[in-house]
């Protein structure tokens, strides 16, 4: 590992480049390099605060060292600590309903699970509510909890955004409620479990559904079984709810049906805002052990100076996390979530572009920051602590530009913008997707799976900064027309959050490369700009970005 870590860094070019000489250090050998050792099964999948993370850690620091990138805290290191805490918790559930117990098998009827850094978490005999799909958005008049207390309760509701009907066009989704096909934040599963806290729940079970999901029951289970983290607060989550849960729908429909009630014609009633909370003939009850420490992880932190001595003092953001799933000593067989494309790819993206940056002379007129996050698969916890504990002014941060599981199936004609029409930032990637050959950015052909607020650019967005998250494009050169989504699809299904997502046979990094280098020229005319990019009217960030602006 040693040998090759001092290989790479030898690779590194002494002398400076212009911007189409330093764009073309970002070669696909160089990405397949960084993604072959993230991604080894000497990493161990990558976890939060274990070998891996070590591992991991050191390996990112030599390489921005390498390339000849400054340490990004301003402290002189190239680390921002991020106080966690981990939790390993073993859950027993069962429901009481019509004269009956059924005992729910772990994995199998559920997951259950706390972020509250306790010995253990009980819910005994809870009454058990159908909240719908458990939202509260007044903005499009809709209150699923209608004044109904749920203290202490537990609480049973169902992914995504309401499925309205759109009026005019049966069997397809009305645009103007939750942005029709596409999640809003109120869909995730984060929203369902920050509503049930404010609500006073004492746990909090969503019903899964693939398709509303945007994964499988399995993705869940592999996401949620290991050790959890959280970012330590004062109140050491005394404020959130006790249990978080999922259960598959058919465990459900057994446990609505021994209630007395039909899931089916719950789930229809529930698209309607009239739809009233049900009270199921019920007793819910969870006992969750926890195997709890405390532990300090890391961001990775590095950075370009600004060459402009008025305006190094301003600052554009690339995030990419590092971390994956770790191991599973369970599992039979492969035990190891080597998380290739989820985010070895991401990471070997951010490595190149720091690289062609630190090359690059003159260096852009304001500094470029370099920051791989921790704990991205636990709730965004890295990107989370980064953007409430800022190392440089988020006022003077005019951009974040994530990367999240890169393209490895070769060279698109377009680009994916997720949330595209958000921020003018999208009007810089199309100025340069112009300038390769005329590429055209698309938005997300599956906006109901949520994207835009499954990754660290999300936490950016929430304070204000405009962010900027791309996908793989769809237009495959020289593939069928169909080849992207099916690529998409199969890895959603077959790799996703599993220990399979690992280097195949065939994979094409030029389609990564590319990607990059529009990132590259993307990154470059927002650091040289004359103007500060900004959300776009009527975006659920503007005001507060426009609140930060002006003081």
């Amino acid at each position: 590992m040693k040998k090759f870590i001092l290989l790479l860094a030898a690779a590194t070019f002494a002398f400076a480049l212009d911007p189409q000489a330093a764009e073309r250090l970002i070669t696909p050998a160089g990405l397949l390099a960084h993604i072959k050792v993230l991604s080894s099964d000497e990493f161990e999948g990558r976890a939060p605060s274990t070998r891996g993370e070590e591992l991991s850690v050191k390996y990112l620091v030599d390489q921005f060292r390498g390339f000849g990138l400054k340490p990004g805290n301003p402290d002189g290191t190239f680390i921002q600590e991020v106080p966690l805490f981990g939790i390993r918790s073993t859950a027993v559930s069962s429901v009481t309903a019509g004269g009956q117990t059924i005992n729910l098998e772990p994995k199998t009827d559920y997951v259950a699970w706390t972020i509250r850094p306790v010995p253990e978490v009980k819910v005994t005999n809870s009454d058990v509510v159908f909240v719908g799909y458990g939202v509260v958005a007044p903005e499009y008049g809709w209150d699923d909890y209608k004044g109904v207390d749920v203290k202490g309760k537990t609480i049973v509701m169902l992914v995504n955004d309401p499925a309205v009907p759109d009026p005019d066009h049966p069997g397809e989704l009305d645009p103007k409620m939750f942005k029709g096909k596409a999640m809003t934040y109120y869909g995730r599963w984060t929203y369902k479990y920050e509503i049930a806290s404010q609500k006073g729940a004492a746990a909090a079970v969503i019903i899964h559904e693939t398709g509303p999901a945007g994964y499988p029951f399995e993705v869940v289970v592999g996401s949620n079984t290991h050790e959890n983290f959280d970012i330590q607060r004062p109140d050491r989550n005394a404020s959130r709810v006790g249990v978080q849960s999922w259960i598959p729908y058919p465990t459900a429909e057994k446990i609505f049906t021994a209630a007395g009630q039909n899931l089916a014609a719950l789930k229809q009633a529930a698209v309607r805002k009239d739809f009233h909370p049900v009270a199921l003939h019920a007793k819910w009850s969870f006992d969750i052990k926890n195997e709890v420490r405390e532990v300090r992880s890391k961001n990775v932190v590095a950075k370009v100076e600004g060459s402009d001595p008025k305006l190094r003092g301003e600052y554009v953001i690339f995030t990419a996390h590092w971390d994956h799933l770790g191991k599973d000593p369970n599992l039979k067989g492969d035990q190891i979530y080597n998380g290739a494309v989820d985010n070895a790819s991401g990471c070997a993206g951010l490595l190149e572009l720091a690289h062609a940056y630190a090359k690059l002379t003159p260096a852009p007129k304001r500094t470029m920051i370099f920051l791989s996050v921790t704990a991205e698969e636990k709730g965004l916890l890295g990107s989370k602590y980064y953007a409430e504990n800022p190392l440089y002014p988020l006022r003077k941060t005019l951009a974040d530009i994530n990367m999240d599981s890169m393209n490895v199936w070769g060279k698109t004609r377009d680009l994916v913008i997720v949330g595209l029409g958000a921020s003018t930032l999208d009007d810089v990637a199309r100025t340069a997707a112009d300038n390769q050959g005329g590429r055209t950015l698309n938005p997300d052909p599956a906006p109901e799976r949520g994207g835009y607020y499954r990754s660290d650019h999300f936490e950016f967005a929430k304070q204000g900064v405009p962010a900027l998250d791309i996908h793989p494009g769809t237009d495959y050169v020289g593939k069928d027309p169909g080849f992207g989504r099916q690529k998409l699809d199969e890895y959603t299904m077959n790799n996703y959050h599993k220990v399979t997502d690992e280097i195949k046979p065939g994979w094409d990094l030029s389609g990564e490369a590319q990607d990059m280098q529009l990132l590259f020229d993307t990154g470059l005319r927002i650091a040289n700009g004359a103007t500060y990019p900004e959300w776009k009217p009527g975006n659920e960030f503007k005001a507060r970005r426009d609140a930060m602006m002006a003081h």
